[in-house]
């Protein structure tokens, strides 16, 4: 990222608390932050830090406990139906689990179609939306011919996260929040899966938010890195300040876990 940016999700003692009393469990803990315009940011923790159950209240499907969410400078509101649907064409996701993502029940056509209704295309002829949606499988390497008429459960699990991304081509959101986005893909895609992310952030000026426990991916994709700790964020700062000059014993702790082939590996921690 070059340059000062305007600020575009900023977040003021976001708390998330689940159960009451004794078992009670404060999930994410009056967290502060602040992305901008273009940034790519990752959000590194152990599982259970609470990275996902802050995702889900970015994404506003869980309502926080405590705290504010300011989107574009201004309080975050989705107290109806209608305004956060008008939210969810600004910020979408990809989510950890592609066989999980999809509704088994409907197939790719529709899929890719909701997509251009949602961006004001439902009156569109029916061979411009499918030239917009060949257009998107072409972004991942995939062919339209071959994906049409089919259920997301008859592709595999790269190629669902693929379809994944020519869902946010199609959509063109402001914000985009990856949850382990390459989880189910094998190390040769991985790659490529980031490769086609990088690419939509340049053309579209996208925020790109990782939720990842890989810290090699965040350093090799971040401009910033938020690193999570039981609910809280303990160390922050761009890539090279937090993978490189580590401050924190977790960050420090976490980079220890990473294997690296020209050192003899340390078993002793696990």
């Amino acid at each position: 990222m070059t340059g000062e940016q305007s600020s575009c999700l900023s977040g003021k003692g976001l708390t998330k608390v689940f159960g009451f009393g004794r078992q009670k469990t404060v999930a994410v803990d009056h967290v502060d932050f602040d992305f901008h315009e273009g940034e790519v940011v990752s959000i590194v923790g152990e599982s259970g830090s609470g990275k996902t159950t802050l995702a889900k209240m970015l994404l506003g499907l869980i309502t926080p406990t405590e705290g504010e969410v300011y989107f574009q400078g201004r309080l975050r509101d989705i107290s109806s139906r209608k305004k956060k649907k008008e939210y969810w064409k600004s910020i979408q996701a990809i989510f950890q689990d592609p066989f999980s993502a999809y509704n088994i029940f409907r197939k790719i056509d529709s899929v890719l179609l909701d997509c251009i209704h949602m961006r004001g295309g439902k009156r569109f002829p029916r061979a411009k939306k499918v030239e917009l949606m060949a257009e998107a499988c072409s972004f991942v390497n995939m062919k339209w011919e071959e994906l049409t008429n089919k259920y997301p459960f008859e592709l595999s699990g790269g190629q669902q996260q693929r379809l994944m991304i020519a869902r946010i081509f199609l959509l063109k959101p402001k914000i985009l929040l990856a949850d382990e986005p390459t989880s189910m893909i094998d190390a040769c895609s991985r790659a490529t899966i980031l490769d086609f992310l990088m690419q939509l952030r340049d053309e579209i000026g996208m925020t790109v938010i990782f939720i990842t426990h890989d810290m090699g991916l965040a350093y090799y994709v971040s401009d910033t890195v938020y690193i999570m700790e039981r609910g809280k964020f303990v160390e922050s700062g761009s890539a090279d300040e937090v993978i490189l000059h580590p401050q924190e014993e977790y960050t420090q702790r976490l980079l220890s876990d990473v294997p690296k082939i020209y050192e003899e590996w340390d078993l002793s921690t696990v």
